[in-house]
């Protein structure tokens, strides 16, 4: 029988980037992924000879070669990976659109700060209030204590309007709570959004994943792909191994698992705690035109639209709610390495309605939201006049299948574990359910449960 120092269960960002961390340092460590491919949340296929990313509409957390204390640099550094292996392109710029009002950003914050003092000049000051205490804030504390962001913004902000402006792309790009999040969350979201900003690396995500796994092999990982855990060996409370879904059993000192809270917990062999299901899942669009954006002089690179003075992000009570929607165009970074104008739109879904449908009726239901979609683009960007080539949908049921998110949950649960603790000894979480969201965040979760559980034994929690 196989015995490793640790096992890592799931081959997406966190888990990739824990598995390198202790492959640097001479641990016998193995990765099982159950999908061929890997990247969990965020990953790629091939479809009639495009290439399509899932999950990444941009990264956040932008830094330039060399800057210091940036989650960016610092990661790369952990990892020892050459920030140009990279590419990234900036982006242009982005926008809040509101019915009263359209806030833009981009990577330098003075852009927000001179929209904020455009539309909402009795706000200036209170906003830069609000800079100070997010620039201020330990936000990768472990110690932190869950604690409403909105009303800590509400103490600073006055404005409710802008207080649901800023508070759109943030909830939509990282929080399994509806209609609010973890003051730390929102801190962590901020920074890597206003004040850090997106950019994109050339040819997506499939250069990251790549970057990792060379990495990774390098070190002397081992990866398993198309190989499933089908239970966490437990004994004493404490782990002992796991059972693949053929049968085969592996042992190991420690399990650390990207897989999601909920997720991980179903599978643990003794009997423990279900920790909630989040609610917050999505369907996307991705449309493939025969033209541009730029050619129709569109240059934004993403456009959060809602249609309501208030941001209504919670579960939708229909497949999808079309009140708001993520406009991503992928074209418009500083580096276009696309063929044709391609757009991407994300709703807000509903997993049970979704999972609820017969196979017909969820193949036309898929055509009605990508109608929808194609509405939505004529509706904010009517100057883009373009015909539509080739077109896919995934939905809740689809993020669910190819990942195992219960209910396709993106976020996945309400109940973080910031330290990385499950209550059994040596299995750990990692990713999303840690509490660190987005590319960025994935990787730095990783990075940062593997040195504090399984290079320093957990010392400095």
């Amino acid at each position: 029988m196989t015995q490793y120092d640790t096992v890592i269960i799931g081959a997406g960002m966190s888990g990739l980037a824990a598995g390198i961390r202790l492959a640097m340092f001479d641990q016998k460590v193995c990765i099982l992924e159950r999908h061929k491919i890997p990247g969990g949340l965020n990953s790629y296929y091939d479809r009639q000879g495009r290439k399509l990313d899932v999950g990444l509409h941009a990264m956040t957390n932008f830094a330039r070669q060399g800057e210091r204390g940036r989650p960016l640099t610092k990661l790369l550094k952990q990892l020892r990976i050459p920030y140009e292996q990279l590419e990234l392109s900036q982006q242009n710029f982005s926008r809040i659109v509101f019915p009263a009002h359209d806030l833009a950003f981009a990577n330098d914050p003075q852009l927000l700060i001179q929209d904020i003092g455009k539309h909402f000049p009795h706000q200036k000051d209170p906003f830069a209030r609000l800079l100070d205490v997010v620039i201020n804030f330990d936000d990768v504390n472990l110690s932190n204590k869950p604690q409403s962001a909105k009303e800590k913004v509400r103490e600073i902000i006055s404005d409710e309007y802008l207080l649901e402006m800023l508070f759109c792309p943030l909830l939509i790009y990282g929080s399994a709570w509806e209609n609010d999040m973890d003051f730390s969350q929102f801190v962590i979201m901020f920074k890597s959004i206003y004040l850090e900003g997106f950019s994109r690396p050339r040819n997506g995500v499939r250069t990251i994943i790549s970057l990792l796994i060379e990495k990774y092999k390098q070190a002397g990982g081992e990866l398993r792909l198309g190989t499933g855990v089908k239970k966490i060996d437990v004994e004493n409370e404490s782990v002992t191994g796991v059972t693949l879904d053929s049968g085969e059993s592996i042992r190991t000192d420690k399990i650390m698992s990207s897989i999601g809270l909920p997720e991980t917990m179903n599978i643990v062999s003794e009997k423990s705690d279900r920790p909630a299901v989040g609610n917050m899942s999505f369907a996307e669009n991705l449309l493939f035109f025969d033209k541009k954006p730029v050619e129709a002089g569109i240059k934004e690179t993403i456009i959060f639209y809602n249609d309501n003075d208030t941001y209504d992000y919670k579960k939708s009570r229909d497949l999808c709610d079309y009140r708001s929607a993520v406009i991503c165009l992928p074209n418009n970074f500083g580096t276009d390495d696309y063929d044709e104008g391609l757009i991407r739109i994300t709703f807000i879904a509903n997993f049970d309605q979704w999972n609820a449908l017969d196979r017909k009726t969820y193949l036309q239901k898929k055509k009605e939201v990508c109608n929808a979609a194609l509405s939505l683009v004529a509706k904010v960007i009517p100057q883009f006049q373009a015909k539509l080539l080739y077109h896919d949908v995934f939905t809740p049921k689809t993020i669910n299948r190819f990942t195992g998110h219960f209910k396709g949950a993106v976020y996945g649960t309400t109940e973080k574990v910031r330290d990385g603790r499950t209550g059994i000894k040596n299995l750990f979480i990692c990713g999303t359910d840690q509490g660190f969201l987005g590319i960025v965040g994935a990787m730095l979760s990783g990075i940062s449960m593997a040195n504090l559980h399984c290079l320093m034994n957990g010392e400095k929690a």
